[in-house]
């Protein structure tokens, strides 16, 4: 088994992804010993019973994806359904437009509003900052909502909008994201090679498509 299938979230979030794309998914995700995988919501509950009880890959699903304007309580409703449906993880897009609005007041209830419905049912949440499109400064100040709000993760994008997750975000992110909060890169990984370095830069987690690939199964 790859060393680095422990680092990874085998992905698909593509709108055309079916059952059957699913299925599939979460049996090689078994196969390879990978984290998790990181489905679209409607496959939340399939994967779980793909995995069945007592599984070892967690199930990861996104919340306001891609944009993140949806609304704070459409965002919170998402978050409820999910974790009834079997979710482990969620990966929430923070509001960008917000952010860059300088609204900073709307920012911090989103954030605040994601947090507690992820974990007042026991689960995980990553926001996902996309930091390509963020400063260093609004980077910066996201990331001391999110250690108020006690996030546990921080991702550098959704992979949606043409910026791949690159060396130089993860160090950025990492340098400016609280010391106790994790790393995960997202976004146009596709090698053995990039995946290593992103980890080397400070990520604890991959999100990927590219995941068979990436350990040369």
């Amino acid at each position: 088994m790859s060393e680095l299938a422990k680092f990874i979230e085998h992905t698909t979030l593509k709108p055309d992804t079916t059952l059957a794309d699913v299925r599939r998914l979460c049996e090689e995700a078994q196969k390879h010993g990978f984290a998790g995988v990181c489905v679209p919501p409607l496959y939340v509950r399939d994967s779980c019973r793909v995995l069945g009880e007592g599984r070892q890959v967690r199930v990861v699903t996104v919340v306001g994806f891609p944009m993140g304007y949806s609304a704070i309580p459409a965002k919170s409703e998402e978050i409820k359904r999910a974790i009834d449906e079997g979710a482990d993880d969620i990966d929430a897009v923070i509001n960008i437009a917000a952010v860059k609005s300088e609204n900073w007041s709307h920012v911090e209830r989103d954030i605040e509003a994601v947090a507690r419905a992820t974990h007042m049912r026991g689960k995980t949440l990553k926001l996902i900052l996309e930091c390509s499109l963020l400063t260093e400064a609004e980077m910066r100040r996201i990331g001391t909502l999110a250690e108020a709000a006690h996030v546990a993760w921080l991702k550098t994008g959704t992979g949606f909008h043409g910026h791949s997750a690159t060396v130089d975000m993860v160090k950025l992110l990492r340098a400016v994201a609280p010391e106790g909060i994790k790393i995960k890169a997202s976004g146009g990984i596709r090698t053995a090679k990039v995946a290593e370095a992103l980890i080397a830069a400070g990520a604890e987690r991959i999100g990927t498509s590219a995941s068979l690939e990436i350990i040369g199964a």
